[in-house]
């Protein structure tokens, strides 16, 4: 019997994204299998304009892992499992031209989904915080307190009672 690994991950998606998707997988093949600051830094230097729009899928990924109460995950401690773009609905428009014909134009659409998954460095560290002992205070001591010499003194009080 082969065992599975399952990993958690959390997704975000950018639907109708006015691009094609052709396009948008160049800029998603590059971020795959990246650390988070590493795909940031990609998406900020890449001159395609599809770039902007798969940052705001991955701030939402971001985002979207953060929120979670039963995950505690840090952002910048994801990594990109998957990065695809599917296509969308394509719009058909047209364009008059020579000799009463017309030429079609394609307004194509793609859909944008972004995976992340924590990086397998964190899930060691977390292991390794989980199995560490926790440390325990130590037990209270219940010896008495030195006495201070003011203390020690008789009051006078109890010095004419020993006098007489």
């Amino acid at each position: 019997m082969v065992a599975v690994e399952t990993r958690q991950t959390v997704r975000a998606q950018a639907k109708w994204v006015r691009s094609s998707a052709r396009k948008a997988r160049l800029v998603t093949d590059l971020i795959r299998g990246r650390s988070v600051p590493e795909a940031r830094t990609i998406l900020a230097f890449s001159k395609r304009a599809v770039a902007e729009d798969v940052e705001k899928v991955l701030r939402s990924a971001i985002a979207n892992a953060e929120s979670r109460p039963d995950l505690h995950w840090n952002g910048d401690d994801l990594v990109i499992v998957a990065a695809y773009a599917n296509e969308g609905p394509t719009l058909k428009r047209h364009r008059a031209r020579a000799r009463g014909r017309v030429g079609r134009i394609l307004k194509r659409s793609c859909h944008i989904t972004l995976e992340l998954a924590p990086s397998p460095a964190a899930l060691a560290a977390a292991a390794s915080a989980a199995a560490a002992p926790k440390r325990q205070r130590a037990p209270k001591q219940t010896e008495e307190p030195a006495t201070t010499e003011t203390e020690t003194a008789e009051t006078p009080a109890e010095e004419t009672e020993s006098e007489s």
